[in-house]
């Protein structure tokens, strides 16, 4: 009998189809008898709930709509991720931390408001960042598209500008791990 090594997998990008996408590929990619799923971003479902809120709720900030990400990560890890690596399973988590740090750091938010706001989260075994836009396809719509739409227009920057930034971001922090 082999003891099972529990894996947290990670994915990340810019575009909500292309992290479902590489989530279902990573996920295939582990043995059948080790994984456990894909843990998708509004597990908790908040993100559902504030798009169907009211107009004269206002439009989220960055910082709010971060915040509430990091409720629904809470969320995932608590009912998603932690029971499947104590099980001694594989889990791919998309999106993880690194898409909504690059999110806010397009934003304008400082990487340590962000550091701090995310410590609570594991690091993850492996990492697989997703360089595409997602144009074709939109079959899904993830964390990135949502946080564009509500945070776009803010100082000026348009979505695409945000999406330019956060993969920046992201190519940076793939080159840096």
């Amino acid at each position: 009998m082999t003891a099972r090594k529990p894996a947290l997998v990670a994915v990340d990008g810019v575009a909500g189809p292309a992290i479902t996408a590489a989530a279902r590929a990573a996920l295939t990619s582990i043995d059948r008898s080790m994984r456990s799923g894909v843990s998708h971003w509004d597990a908790s479902g908040v993100f559902e709930e504030l798009s169907v809120a009211e107009p004269s709720a206002g439009q989220p900030s960055a910082r709010t709509l971060l915040l509430l990400y990091a409720a629904d990560l809470a969320f995932r890890l608590r009912w998603e991720i932690r029971p499947a690596l104590a099980e001694g399973r594989a889990v791919v988590a998309a999106p993880y931390v690194d898409t909504a740090i690059a999110f806010g750091r397009a934003a304008g938010l400082t990487a340590a408001w962000l550091t701090n706001l995310f410590q609570f989260a594991p690091r993850p075994t492996t990492r697989r960042f997703v360089d595409a836009s997602g144009r074709a396809g939109r079959t899904s719509r993830g964390f990135v598209e949502f946080g564009c739409e509500h945070v776009a227009g803010a100082n000026g920057v348009t979505r695409a500008e945000l999406r330019d930034r956060m993969a920046a971001y992201l190519r940076a922090s793939a080159r840096g791990r």
